[in-house]
Formats: structure tokens, sequence, C-alpha cells
């Protein structure tokens, strides 16, 4: 998602920072106009360097979008709590320290926008999800409330919550959550919750342009919703999980294990 968000931006007239752990991943980003930075988004001298050289090069950050993170999945007794910080460092704490080094400079211009990607399970839950859905819901309420305090200043928060989505998330997920759950008391459910997420995406999910022209339009709209909803089953699920409340949604999501 985050390269399909890069494309768009630059095809937009945007200039683009592009930041990832390895700087060849980035290459074919770099051929198209965006300057590309190599930064692990939780290493402090990384990202203060990343901003710092921003403002030196274009005089502030005028847009933050905060696409980085992953799922760890697997049983809550199954998993570590080292992995689970690590999970809260990358989800919620590295874009909340890139958040506060942009801030001086947008509340000094009264302007800006920060653009934090959700997904449809900071709205939802699912088994062996917790730590990730922790991390995402967390986020949801740290960027209401950060949307209050900045608004006076004239700065945008905006959350984008996509559904499934191409990304290869599926296989990403599936391995890990065998390898800490497959073979102890939660193994029916994590090999049922694998099968499941795979039969998901190969009956098809949404391509990651649908979330890149989302972003795309969050940044450019005069005033941003708050929230934007988009890619396959987000907002079914969020919407039957709102109305229908925990036990329907509980005894619908478990009927499918």
């Amino acid at each position: 998602m985050g390269k399909a968000a890069a494309r768009r931006l630059l095809a937009d007239g945007h200039v683009v920072y592009a930041v990832a752990r390895r700087e060849e991943s980035m290459r074919d980003l770099a051929e198209l106009g965006a300057v590309v930075v190599a930064v692990d988004v939780t290493s402090e001298p990384d990202v203060v360097q990343l901003v710092k050289r921003i403002t030196a090069e274009r005089g502030g950050v005028d847009v933050l979008v905060n696409n980085a993170g992953f799922g760890l999945f697997g049983a809550v007794e199954d998993v570590t709590l080292d992995e689970a910080r690590y999970q809260f460092e990358v989800n919620l704490f590295a874009l909340a320290r890139l958040a506060q080094l942009v801030l001086p400079g947008m509340r000094e211009r009264r302007s800006g926008r920060i653009v934090n990607m959700s997904s449809m399970g900071g709205r939802i839950y699912t088994p062996l999800g917790a730590w990730y859905h922790a991390t995402k819901h967390a986020l949801e309420g740290w960027s209401d409330c950060l949307r209050l305090e900045l608004a006076p200043f004239g700065i945008d928060v905006v959350i984008i919550e996509p559904g499934l989505i191409d990304t290869g998330f599926a296989d990403v997920a599936a391995g890990p959550v065998l390898q800490r759950s497959g073979a102890g008391p939660y193994a029916t459910m994590a090999k049922r919750v694998v099968e499941g997420t795979r039969q998901q995406y190969a009956n098809g999910a949404t391509p990651p342009s649908v979330i890149a022209d989302v972003i795309a339009e969050a940044i450019g709209a005069r005033r941003p919703r708050t929230r934007y909803v988009a890619g396959k089953y987000a907002r079914m699920l969020i919407l039957m999980r709102r109305w229908l409340g925990d036990r329907v949604y509980d005894r619908s999501v478990m009927s499918r294990l």
C-alpha cells in the first residue's frame, strides 16, 4: 500500500519522501522521482535525522502518511511480551514519534495533515489477532485525541481503515500463526484461521491502488473526513460489529472456525 500511495502522490505532483528499512526495495520509486531514504521507524536517530533532512531541504513536512506496520498473530498465551511490545513499537509508537517531530513545524505554519493507516481491525476483532487489533484500536483512539488537540492549529488528522487488501498479508501471517499456536491447545483454531484467511484472499482482495486513491483524496480534500473506510469486507464488518453487538458478532466469527 505504501508503494501504491507513493506512486499516486508522485503522479499528482507531490514531492514524496519514501522511507523503508532497505533503500534498494524502493528503487522503482526513486526512478519515478521519489526521494528514498533508508529508515528504521523504530530508531530514534533515524527518524530525527529524516525530519531534519526534510526540513532543511523542503522547509518542513506538509503531509505525514504513517503507513508502516505489520500484523502479529497467534494466541495471547503463545505470543511473548517482547513480540507484543515490538508490535506496539512499530504500529503505534513509531508513528507517534514521527508526529511529534513534524508537529512543531506544522503548528508554526498553522497547516498540515497527518494520515494514519489503521485497519478495519481497528474497529473489529478476530481470534488470534489480539496484539495486532490492540495496536490498531489504540491507534484509533490516539488519532481521535490528536485530532482534537490539533484542530485549533489548522492541522487535520485522518484515519484510513482498509479491509482485505491484496498485499500478500495471508501468506506473511500464516507461517508465524502456525509456528506460535499450530501445535498446542489452540492448534485447531490456528489451522482454521489460516485456512479461512487464505480462502478469503483466494476469493479476491482489493488492489492497493484503491487505498492509494483514498489517501490521495484525504490529502487533497479541503475538509477531509475523519475516517475513510475502503476495501473488501471493511464497511460490512465494521457495520456488523457496530449494530449487531458483541454476542452476535462473536457467534458470526466463531461459526467460521
